[in-house]
């Protein structure tokens, strides 16, 4: 019985899984596609990728960024119209 109440704390406290990320702050993608932070919120703004607001903060979907990004930018990667 302790070896196994000792395993499931191993499991819910490994680094893998706490490591693993299902958003990025818009710092993050500003740093990620090097640009400045206006032009982050600006990308964030038109929607390109799915995101939620948590108060003040704003939490950009991963999958949804990094599908955007590997599809090259559907809309050429331009951040204004």
């Amino acid at each position: 019985m302790e070896k196994n109440i000792r395993y499931a704390i191993d499991c819910a406290t490994s680094k893998p899984n706490a490591e693993i990320k299902r958003t990025y702050t818009v710092e993050e993608i500003q740093g990620i596609l090097g640009i400045s932070a206006p032009t982050a919120h600006t990308l964030v703004r038109r929607n390109l990728f799915r995101y939620v607001k948590v108060g003040r903060s704003i939490r950009i979907s991963k999958k949804s960024f990094d599908e955007w990004l590997d599809c090259g930018m559907p809309d050429g990667g331009v951040a204004y119209d």
